[in-house]
């Protein structure tokens, strides 16, 4: 059997990875990065056949790519080169010899928003239903976004004002934490619009592209949406809300 690697051009790596991404159904923003990644490759390394990248191909485009960008674009290339790469190995492209790691990234200064900063993003978010749901969600109650998304409707405690957070693995319970009765009641009015047979709140991906239009358009230069829980925690202290409180919620 044979178990070497194939030698193919550059261009037919590229055609066949882009296609293999859009027929997983990968999202938008992330079938957007990939050919500006590839295409860099391509700029600053060469067009290489499928026996030419190596492990001085890799990093010579990590050097060299390092010297345009910041280190947080940087390593959205290599992210998406790490991708290419284990898919180039999977179709016997690429031997399995070629290490790829993200470089360590200035840590980011604590970001939070205004108050009305907040009016802001929340009426910018209006035409958008889940992601404006989400956005409430991790103001109101700081929770991650990997927490909102494996939310469930049987979470959502409504006489009490309580979502409880669930493992994601086990689903047993993590604890509960109070919603402001204003975003309740703007949960209560999202959820009474979804289908009876549905048990999580969001059923569809976070819109990372949607989010970025939001931000760029507002001024917010890099803030992320996990930055709505440093929010959370700022407004907390501003109404006098102790640390220790703070911290359990967080």
């Amino acid at each position: 059997m044979f178990t070497g690697t194939v030698t193919v051009d550059w261009q037919q790596m590229r055609d066949e990875y882009e296609h293999s991404k859009k027929v997983a159904g990968i999202r938008e923003d992330s079938l957007y990065e990939v050919p500006l990644t590839l295409g860099n490759f391509e700029r600053l390394v060469g067009r290489c056949n499928s026996k030419q990248i190596t492990q001085n191909a890799i990093d010579r485009f990590i050097l060299e790519r390092g010297l345009e960008v910041k280190r947080s674009t940087l390593n959205k290339d290599i992210r998406n080169l790490k991708a290419f790469i284990h898919w180039c190995r999977k179709n016997r492209y690429a031997n399995g010899e070629i290490e790829i790691r993200q470089v360590k990234e200035d840590e980011r200064p604590v970001k939070s928003l205004t108050n009305t900063q907040i009016k802001k993003l929340i009426t910018a978010s209006q035409p958008y239903q889940t992601l404006k749901m989400r956005i409430l969600l991790a103001l109101g109650t700081g929770l991650r976004r990997g927490d909102i998304e494996a939310l469930r409707i049987s979470d959502v405690d409504f006489e009490n004002s309580y979502v409880t957070t669930r493992s994601k693995k086990t689903r047993k319970s993590m604890g509960s934490r109070p919603v402001p009765f204003r975003i309740m009641e703007e949960l209560r009015k999202y959820i009474s619009g979804l289908n009876p047979e549905q048990e999580r709140i969001f059923i569809d991906r976070f819109n990372q592209y949607r989010w970025n239009q939001i931000r760029k358009k507002l001024g917010l230069g890099d803030f992320k949406f996990h930055d709505l829980r440093k929010t959370f925690g700022s407004v907390l202290a501003q109404n006098g809300v102790s640390t220790a409180v703070t911290q359990k919620l967080l």
